[in-house]
């Protein structure tokens, strides 16, 4: 990578400071940084960012800007959930990700929790069904573009996180299928771009990024686009690149 625009800091549930990502992109020889930080939520889900910090953290960005301008490219972004609240502070680019579901009753089953609290959502709300539970999420994240005005769509797939660790569903069977080809043809009119995004490597969930290679193939083919992200919590993972 020569660049990441998927990048958290203690602004949401990151471990560094935005100052400290820079130094470090400098480090690798990055030509550009982004910061896309978790925007605030409709609930306190524990990592979104504070709404009250979000002038904060766009006048920390656009410091940050100027100060290291002869030595890199810094781009002020949000990591826009199907659940935040459109911002009131100029952005360079949105990432659109969906991390929850939101259920009739105001409750939110999250997808890259745990997996037991998958699992729960699953059999509470979806009936036990898990293809349900999935089709809910890729019509969610079919939406993001209207939702959030997103420029880069995340970690598409994310509802693949636990598979490896738990083989919850078959990845081959026609309603997973569906479910994600008709999510990429409804985003593709609206936004082309999809990152591959090394993050869930990086924290010891999977061995391949998101998405899977047949989902890039099928972006690919239809006009998409994709861009390399590394989803980063901590500097030392800045950039992190799959094996």
């Amino acid at each position: 990578m020569k660049g990441d625009l998927h990048v958290h800091t203690l602004f949401s549930d990151g471990k560094n400071t935005p100052e400290e990502m820079v130094l470090t992109a400098i480090e690798k020889g990055f030509s550009y940084i982004g910061f896309s930080d978790h925007a605030p939520m409709t609930f306190d889900d524990g990592c979104a960012m504070k709404a009250e910090k979000l002038p904060e953290y766009a006048a920390e960005i656009n410091r940050l800007k100027e100060k290291y301008k002869d030595q890199i490219t810094i781009y002020l972004g949000l990591e826009m959930d199907s659940l935040s609240p459109l911002p009131a502070v100029e952005l360079d680019y949105r990432i659109g990700s969906v991390h929850y579901l939101e259920m009739a009753d105001g409750h939110h089953v999250p997808i890259d929790w745990k997996i037991d609290m998958l699992k729960h959502g699953v059999d509470t709300y979806f009936g036990g069904d898990i293809y349900a539970l999935i089709e809910a999420y890729y019509e969610r994240i079919g939406q993001i573009v209207q939702l959030t005005g997103a420029d880069i769509i995340g970690h598409f797939d994310l509802v693949t996180i636990f598979q490896e660790r738990e083989h919850l569903f078959d990845e081959t069977h026609p309603r997973y299928i569906s479910a994600w080809q008709k999510a990429v043809d409804n985003i593709l009119p609206h936004c082309k771009l999809f990152e591959i995004n090394t993050g869930a490597i990086s924290r010891g969930y999977r061995t391949t990024p998101y998405p899977a290679p047949t989902i890039q193939a099928y972006i690919l083919e239809k006009g998409g686009k994709l861009i390399c992200n590394s989803d980063s919590h901590n500097k030392d993972t800045l950039g992190f690149e799959a094996p």
